[in-house]
């Protein structure tokens, strides 16, 4: 005897259906509960602006991993144990190095952030600040260096150690959220790099104020 799968289908109904399993079925008791024109498109407009946030947080991870290694490669080309080669294995291996950073290079990522005004501003002092830093180096590397942690202090939740610069914190609390964090990571390099090579004075008077821009990776305009 056959038996319907579902009570009171017919076997036409079951046919009809399993010929269009992909037909909506619309309940009219429910059809006042359907979506409006504008939540759709609202829904819609919400999901690719999570991707836009996706797509903004990859391009900063490659601007960053491009970061690091330009500056691996800097650190290999200024290692004590270059100096250890010949003079034609030191060569052979500058060009090496200069051919991967050309090659590093042509990875070009810009990601532009929207500001207003106020932030504009905001910016801008921030950026006058670090510009006075940096050109303290060539004068006072520790002093500098006291400055520079100052600075690291005001972007942190908790001090690092020593003081904190208010007027460099009430500066950077102006600017964009993006913003601190790429100035935070500029001060760290400098930080870092200062901490390392425990640099002094007398180095630093070797260089001009553009070069040692170029060295610690803090442009004279942070207006990315």
């Amino acid at each position: 005897m056959d038996v319907d799968c579902i009570p009171g289908t017919s076997g036409t109904a079951m046919a009809t259906s399993n010929l269009s399993p992909t037909m909506p079925q619309i309940d009219e008791d429910s059809a006042v509960h359907q979506k409006s024109a504008k939540q759709k498109i609202t829904e819609i407009l919400d999901i690719l602006e999570c991707r836009v946030e996706k797509l903004r947080k990859e391009a900063a991870k490659i601007e960053e991993d491009k970061d690091n290694i330009l500056a691996s490669l800097d650190s290999v080309r200024h290692a004590e144990w270059i100096s250890e080669l010949d003079n034609f294995e030191q060569d052979e291996t500058q060009r090496y190095i200069d051919r991967i950073i050309d090659r590093c290079l042509t990875v070009d990522i810009k990601i532009h952030t929207q500001r207003d005004q106020p932030q504009e501003e905001a910016l801008h002092q921030v950026n006058h600040l670090i510009d006075s830093l940096v050109i303290t180096l060539k004068t006072d590397a520790e002093q500098a260096r006291e400055r520079c942690i100052s600075y690291m202090n005001a972007c942190a939740s908790h001090n690092v150690y020593g003081i904190t610069d208010k007027k460099f914190e009430n500066a950077l609390l102006g600017c964009t959220l993006d913003d601190q964090k790429r100035v935070k990571k500029r001060l760290h390099g400098l930080l870092s790099y200062l901490e390392k090579l425990d640099v002094t004075c007398e180095d630093l008077a070797k260089s001009s104020t553009s070069e040692i821009f170029n060295e610690y990776d803090v442009s004279t305009e942070l207006s990315f």
